[in-house]
């Protein structure tokens, strides 16, 4: 009997296939400063013409929300989810996204799937205003569980230095929430628990969408409601609301002498996190510290400037202030 490389389970026919279906989808998210098609060894980028340029990177995966996406067999708006979680936290340094690649593993290549995948992935890109210039899809049998795969995404942005973010915060900036899409990509450990454990899945929500297409509503990208205000200069700081909820992250935009003052009253939870609460029950503390509670970014702005950024983000909701600190670096202004 012969042993090679296909009975050892890699299929490299397969995997060119996939790179022919996926490269017109890349192709369609470029531009001119793309120096190189897809099939190279590398790819390259022509630096665009920004005053003080500083480069800024970040990488994400989509955690166990893929899990989900496997379960559901449901593979189309995965990809915006991993672009989404990198492309917001370059956002949030006050960066503009330039280039992406990604980087998908699985025990078997499905040509198909992988397409339905990667076009997520570009569509993701171009919500974002970034080039998909590369990626690696790497076939490991053995490896995976079968018919599983995992993602990982890179992205490179451009800031002007001194417009990069947080700055010039100061007590008495307003906080400014933008509304997420819904559950977006973190907590979706407990998510799961939630659905195999509790009675959460067994009705829709009241509008009917089902539970568990509401929980695959991928991640919105704020970059393109968000990128002129930064550039403008009206916004002091930015937090992406990501694993950790808003316990985690809002600090994370503070200097050490400011806090965060959130009024919980000024906005309403989505009826998907009051359904996730009660079929946990689940503490306030709990949900804060691990879901965005409908608020997927939060801003800090100057005070003269706070009606100004709400009028250009119509379903956006003042929902505090910054003050300066005596303990904690986060207090909810309870009732």
């Amino acid at each position: 009997m012969t042993i090679d490389y296909e009975h050892a389970g890699v299929n490299i026919a397969a995997g060119n296939e996939s790179v022919s279906r996926i490269a017109p989808l890349a192709q369609a998210t470029q531009n001119a400063a793309v120096l190189a098609n897809i099939g190279g060894f590398a790819a390259a980028y022509r630096m665009p013409a920004v005053a003080n340029p500083v480069l800024v990177s970040a990488t994400d995966g989509v955690g166990t929300k893929l899990l989900l996406a496997l379960q559901c067999d449901q593979h189309d708006t995965i990809g915006i989810d991993l672009v989404a979680m990198v492309a917001n936290d370059l956002l949030a340094n006050g960066a503009q996204p330039l280039f992406f690649l990604d980087y998908l593993a699985t025990d078997v290549v499905v040509p198909s799937r992988i397409e339905t995948i990667v076009r997520g992935i570009a569509y993701g890109c171009s919500q974002a205003g970034m080039a998909l210039i590369g990626g690696e899809t790497a076939e490991m049998p053995g490896m995976y569980p079968q018919h599983h795969y995992d993602l990982a995404g890179f992205a490179v942005g451009v800031a002007d230095e001194t417009r990069m973010l947080p700055r010039d915060m100061a007590a008495g900036d307003v906080l400014i929430g933008l509304p997420s899409s819904g559950v977006h990509s973190n907590g979706f450990s407990l998510v799961r628990e939630l659905l195999a454990e509790t009675n959460l899945g067994n009705l829709p929500l009241t509008d009917g969408t089902e539970i568990t297409t509401a929980l695959l509503a991928p991640t919105k990208i704020y970059v393109k409601d968000m990128l002129p205000l930064v550039q403008s200069g009206l916004i002091h700081g930015m937090a992406h609301i990501t694993g950790g909820g808003f316990t985690d992250n809002v600090p994370r935009m503070l200097p050490e002498d400011l806090a965060a003052v959130i009024d919980p009253a000024s906005w309403t939870w989505p009826e998907l996190f009051q359904r996730l609460q009660q079929a946990g029950d689940l503490s306030l503390a709990e949900m804060r510290r691990t879901f965005n509670l409908g608020i997927g970014m939060v801003l800090a702005v100057p005070a003269a400037s706070a009606d100004g950024v709400l009028a250009k983000l119509p379903s956006a909701v003042r929902i505090g202030q910054l003050v300066p600190r005596e303990q904690a670096a986060l207090v909810w202004r309870e009732a």
